[in-house]
């Protein structure tokens, strides 16, 4: 396969790092009328060493593709991730949805061809690039079930506020092991509250337990 192309007679190709991948699909990004993403962090891993040449094409055609794109709730734990989130929504016109559902990563365009992200461990992540129209329009009708339950990022982002601010103190209490009368002691909650608090926690991680919590907080750079 030539450099920056992607063929239909190729339905399933493996890249490994992010130049590759770019290299393969950037120009992609640049003519794209429809984008779809979901991302667990704010680096776009399709571009991370060429953020600033996307980053400057897509504000020439603002408003010319429809861009959306999902995020993990617990991205918006941090405060400055959270507004760093809707600066960047604002000025390339993006819509942004929040869901606490687990999802790979992945990018689509145009509904054409579908970018899936490998797992990350030690050396150039792996990436799938897809255009088998039957595999890309399953990628598409998932995204578009979630698209439909996630959450405004606005209104999601109202809604964790409370626990936004509480989340460094309560993280570190669960880390301590604290029993849940102390930590609520603490904090100068009752018991029910900080209970409360901690289920919010969990739910905005997509934890399903205590400690399964404190490794994603980890991951996100929480604590």
């Amino acid at each position: 396969m030539a450099m920056g192309d992607v063929r239909t007679g190729d339905p399933v190709t493996i890249v490994r790092g992010e130049e590759e991948l770019f290299r393969r699909v950037g120009h992609l990004f640049m003519s794209a009328t429809d984008v779809a993403c979901v991302a667990n962090d704010l680096a776009l891993w399709v571009a991370e060493r060429r953020a600033a040449e996307l980053e400057e094409a897509a504000l020439q055609r603002a408003g010319a593709a429809r861009v959306r794109k999902i995020y993990r709730s617990g991205l918006l734990l941090d405060a400055v991730s959270a507004q760093e989130l809707a600066r960047r929504r604002d000025r390339h016109g993006a819509q942004v949805r929040i869901t606490t559902d687990e999802l790979s990563e992945t990018i689509v365009v145009d509904r054409k061809v579908a970018i899936l992200a490998g797992e990350r461990h030690e050396g150039p992540r792996s990436y799938s690039v897809i255009t088998q129209p039957e595999t890309v329009q399953g990628v598409v009708s998932l995204f578009d079930t979630v698209w439909r339950s996630a959450v405004d990022l606005d209104v999601y982002d109202a809604q964790v506020a409370e626990i936004r601010r509480l989340a460094p103190a309560v993280l570190d209490l669960l880390g301590q092991g604290a029993k849940d009368e102390a930590a609520a002691r603490k904090l100068g909650l009752s018991v029910r509250t900080y209970r409360r608090r901690v289920g919010e926690l969990m739910a905005a991680l997509g934890a399903e337990s205590r400690f399964q919590a404190g490794v994603r907080a980890r991951e996100l750079g929480l604590v």
